[in-house]
């Protein structure tokens, strides 16, 4: 998938590019499945089955001269799911262009990153019945919203859930109503919902990768059965005039939070595995002072500088014991100076050894 950023673009310059991209393509290799188009954001988006990125690039250079700003590699499946469709829609034949098909289709989307406690901490901490029963209810619950709301289901792996919203309205009144039919339970599962929005292609090198990038983000700073919006989702909510009503529920960041927020998280993703990454190199990564540093870390995660790197490092750890990786591996790969540091640190937070936990099911 190809992003063009084409200010001024409309639906009938996009379904040309488009006829004259198929003229063409066999040439190339290429298959040009279908495109999307932005005429509000001056953004057009071009799927293709092709062998690599350059034949991309000569194909659209000799069409029409329109080199994409960013191309990216995806799976058609996942396309559909966040996207609907991975073909031409259905009729839109022009009346003054017989054989030109034009539609105006942006592909901006709502992205919808629902997480709960990881299911083992959840199992020791509630028992596996109870686990069981409340997970089995909150799936239930996700999707009967997500399909009420005419949201797309995206993903499920391990506890991370992903859905994609064509309306920002819909996706809010998702999340709004999953918290209000889950009630305690959600918070039980320690349920944290992230919303945002954007384009499929940016220079992140996955569709929609930098939407739940932070979206992600978000969720760690957020609270049990609490939904972060992002600054860009509550812009949009509140200009299309709905009212409020989730201020109990729904919780917004300023954009120059969001910044901050990116920049430590960016760091820490980039450095956790350094055992000698320090405060000191913390506030050198992020251009600020000690001081300031600590400040930051205390309104967005209450939590120290120190704190949240050993818990970054942890959940990391979670990750790593349950595809079997060992102890010492764990310990290291994850930026802790020993094992033995790592196993008392990891047993303070969790409450269990990770070799307890790695032996759960």
């Amino acid at each position: 998938m190809d992003r063009h950023i084409v200010p001024g673009i409309e639906a009938k310059h996009a379904a040309e590019a488009h006829r004259k991209d198929l003229l063409i393509q066999d040439e190339y290799g290429c298959r040009c499945m279908t495109y999307w188009v932005d005429e509000e954001r001056g953004s057009a988006f071009c799927l293709i089955d092709a062998p690599n990125e350059e034949a991309v690039k000569r194909m659209h250079d000799r069409a029409h001269g329109l080199i994409p700003h960013d191309i990216v590699q995806v799976n058609s499946n996942v396309v559909e799911a966040f996207l609907g469709r991975i073909t031409d829609p259905v009729g839109y034949y022009s009346p003054d262009s017989p054989n030109l098909k034009i539609f105006n289709d942006p592909a901006f989307r709502i992205v919808m990153v629902a997480q709960t406690k990881d299911t083992r901490l959840l199992k020791k901490e509630l028992g596996a019945a109870k686990t069981e029963k409340l997970l089995l209810l909150y799936h239930e619950i996700l999707r009967e919203q997500i399909a009420e709301n005419q949201g797309r289901e995206v993903e499920l792996k391990g506890e991370r859930f992903i859905a994609s919203f064509v309306s920002v309205t819909q996706a809010v009144l998702c999340a709004a109503r999953i918290q209000k039919k889950l009630h305690v339970a959600g918070e039980l599962i320690d349920l944290r919902i992230g919303l945002n929005a954007g384009m499929p292609v940016t220079t992140y090198k996955s569709i929609f990768g930098d939407v739940i990038k932070m979206a992600q983000y978000l969720i760690h700073v957020g609270a049990a059965n609490h939904t972060m919006m992002a600054s860009i989702i509550r812009e949009i909510y509140k200009d299309d005039g709905q009212p409020s009503g989730h201020e109990t529920s729904f919780i917004s960041l300023k954009p120059s939070d969001e910044n901050t927020l990116e920049l430590f998280m960016d760091v820490l993703e980039k450095q956790y595995g350094n055992p000698q990454f320090a405060v000191r190199d913390f506030g050198n990564q992020t251009a600020m002072s000690k001081s300031k540093l600590y400040r930051k870390s205390m309104a967005l995660f209450k939590s120290s500088p120190n704190e949240i790197l050993r818990k970054f490092r942890l959940q990391k750890a979670l990750t790593l014991l349950k595809k079997g990786s060992t102890v010492s591996h764990t310990a290291f790969e994850c930026g802790f100076s020993s094992p033995s540091y790592f196993i008392k640190c990891f047993q303070e937070s969790f409450g269990l050894s990770p070799l307890s936990y790695q032996k759960m099911e």
